[in-house]
């Protein structure tokens, strides 16, 4: 099927279950959108043998998408940009010791810990994983999606500290935990396929030409955007060159095998701070950000469309299922350990109060990064199936239960007092 085809499919199914969404679920968009595809998945998967025709025809196109080249080629650069965009430096640089941590050792520490839980629990179940592709899925579902979370704490009405801290990490550790997985990926397919590796120094090569390449990518791509939006005053031009900036600059660091998700990150900060603040008028400011904000939606609700419509083409089993359903309580528990820990560690610096842990826990959603990370495990790999019902079983989970409860927890701790804004009190 070509893309223009696909595209118009795509977008009338996101037109009209966003439009049944706010007329009869009113639920927040990405969440009805995504619902309404998953049921309409479940209908189809029921009338399989009834009426063959219109499920397998859904079934082919569905197969036709390459969910994962899709997002992690194409919808994430701009997704992370938009999510960037709108972060204000300062706030993130007040809460940089928690967010830096909890990015980096809570992805690594999540993934040894999920990962250790997945190998004692799949032998139980009769699959026999090897250690190394436990760690796989461990390094797959660690890192909270951006996506997800960005949508769902627009809603949310939580303190500015504590909305800093949930999207400065996930847009962190979005990066960081794709260059992990390739990591593990590379270690468990030892010295084959394209990402296997044979050693540390592969592993410490890798970190440091992935993510450090990429946040230096990005800062340079930024600073070239941002000399010239500064030099003009035109906003056609302006978004033009940002809208350049994101969709050269994302494939020329997949090409020099850079962290493209970073430097989308760092670009986005860059045009978001610097960029608004000296080298936009405010016609542009304004344009700007109705074209991004604009972007943002129509992708997040093509996105959770196709978590929706990927139930269709999973290969469902029983004892999946029931792997996946154990592993929603592993990955929470993962989470609260990676967040308590970076937030003991600081105590002595700063003020936490009760409510920080439960939220930052509650509120570290997974969502579409992980399903592709699963898609792109080799296909000869055994376990591939029950690894995609796992990963699929914990980020429905993620998505609906937790984004439809988190706007209430919030609320909730909020009114106890428990979430204040905290004190400002960087050390150097």
């Amino acid at each position: 099927m070509e893309f223009l085809d696909l595209a118009a499919i795509l977008l009338v199914l996101a037109a009209v279950f966003g439009y049944l969404n706010l007329k009869f679920l009113k639920l927040p968009t990405t969440i009805g959108i995504m619902l309404i595809g998953l049921l309409s998945s479940m209908v189809l998967l029921m009338l399989r043998d009834a009426l063959p025709l219109i499920p397998e025809a859904a079934d082919r196109f569905v197969e036709s998408i390459d969910f994962n080249k899709t997002l992690m080629e194409g919808m994430l650069s701009f997704l992370l940009f938009a999510g960037a965009l709108h972060v204000n430096l300062g706030n993130l640089l007040d809460q940089k010791r928690l967010i830096a941590i909890m990015a980096s050792f809570g992805v690594v520490f999540s993934t040894f810990v999920i990962g250790g839980a997945t190998w004692l629990l799949f032998p139980l179940f009769g699959f026999e994983v090897p250690f190394l592709w436990c760690l796989v899925f461990g390094a797959l579902i660690s890192p909270t999606d951006p996506v997800a979370v960005l949508s769902i704490l627009k809603t949310a009405g939580a303190p500015k500290s504590l909305e800093t801290k949930i999207t400065g990490e996930s847009l962190f550790n979005d990066g960081v935990g794709v260059v992990v997985y390739l990591a593990v990926l590379g270690m468990a397919l030892g010295g084959h396929g394209d990402h296997g590796m044979t050693g540390a120094g592969d592993v410490a090569k890798l970190f440091l030409v992935e993510a450090g390449g990429g946040m230096l990518w990005g800062f340079m791509i930024g600073f070239a955007a941002y000399f010239m939006l500064r030099s003009i005053d035109n906003y056609q031009i302006e978004v033009l060159i940002t809208l350049a900036l994101v969709t050269a600059g994302y494939r020329l660091a997949s090409h020099w095998h850079l962290s493209g998700p970073l430097a989308m990150v760092v670009a986005g900060l860059m045009i978001g701070n610097q960029g608004r603040s000296f080298a936009m008028s405010e016609k542009t400011r304004e344009h700007l950000d109705t074209f991004w904000e604009l972007v943002d939606e129509i992708l997040n609700a093509v996105l959770f469309l196709l978590i929706g419509l990927e139930l269709l083409v999973l290969n469902l089993s029983g004892r999946a299922i029931a792997v996946g359903a154990i592993l929603i309580v592993v990955v929470l528990a993962a989470r609260f350990a990676a967040t308590s820990i970076p937030v003991m560690l600081l105590k002595s610096r700063r003020e936490f109060s009760p409510g920080v842990i439960r939220i930052l826990t509650w509120g570290g959603l997974r969502g579409g990064i992980s399903v592709a990370l699963a898609l792109g495990i080799p296909k000869d790999f055994a376990y591939r199936q029950e690894f995609l019902v796992a990963t699929y079983v914990v980020v429905v989970f993620s998505i609906v239960v937790q984004g439809l409860t988190l706007k209430p927890l919030v609320a909730r701790v909020v009114r106890a007092g428990d979430e204040e804004e905290e004190p400002i009190t960087s050390s150097p």
